[in-house]
């Protein structure tokens, strides 16, 4: 169990833990394979988003727009549709348009009260700007692919982050839905973790690559964060 008295600030992936990014990848595919003519189940869909991202995520580093756009040309050869320049970059834009579980904006209003927050994502500075303006508070620091360069599961982004917050890992809980960009190397690097569980009673691992991990606490939503955390 965690003591949450011993915990200065909380860091959060967003994609997947405080933005709905299951919902906004399906939507998103909806509009870049409305031509082709295998409707394939949305669960197969976000497999194949889990085992696409990360392939067009290696090698040097390139902006996370890039890396969508690259997924959508995949997704385009994986159902035989030619996906243009226009629409892969409308793939890549619509993560600004994504939106929040409906329970991330007030927890992490409640939070902001007693906690220090941070997030540590896999996006572009511009695409979290978007996002940003929906979960409607102010983050103390904002550590972000296109800062660290490189992607989660690299420790970049935490140790960075760690950096930012000037404090000791001991004082610090990393809250995310994907156990192999965050729950994983986070517990490696020392990090205490929680799993916030958002695909809690559904098979497969979603949008994200399946992996082991040994979260500290698991949590079914953010609301269930802050009540255990006492806000």
């Amino acid at each position: 169990m965690i003591d949450f008295a011993s915990v200065e600030a909380l860091t959060f992936d967003c994609y997947g833990t405080l933005i709905d990014w299951e919902s906004g990848i399906l939507n998103a595919l909806a509009a870049l394979l409305e031509p082709a003519s295998a409707k394939p189940d949305n669960e197969t869909l976000l497999e194949q988003y889990g085992r696409f991202e990360p392939a067009a995520e290696d090698g040097p580093f390139r902006p996370y727009r890039d890396v969508l756009q690259d997924v959508a040309r995949m997704f385009g050869d994986a159902y035989s549709i030619e996906v243009d320049s226009t629409a892969a970059s409308a793939f890549a834009a619509s993560v600004g348009d994504w939106p929040p579980f409906s329970d991330s904006v007030d927890a992490l209003q409640a939070l902001a009260g007693r906690y220090r927050l941070a997030i540590v994502s896999n996006v572009d500075d511009d695409l979290f700007a978007g996002s940003a303006a929906r979960l409607g508070v102010t983050f103390d620091e904002v550590v972000t692919a296109q800062q660290v360069g490189t992607y989660k599961p690299s420790r970049g982004h935490f140790d960075e982050v760690l950096r930012r917050l000037d404090l000791p890992r001991e004082k610090v809980l990393h809250c995310a839905q994907s156990l192999y960009h965050d729950i994983a190397p986070g517990g490696e690097l020392g990090f205490r973790c929680v799993w916030v569980n958002r695909r809690a009673g559904r098979s497969g691992a979603g949008a994200t690559p399946p992996a082991e991990a040994a979260p500290d606490l698991e949590v079914p939503d953010l609301a269930s964060l802050a009540r255990v955390a006492g806000v």
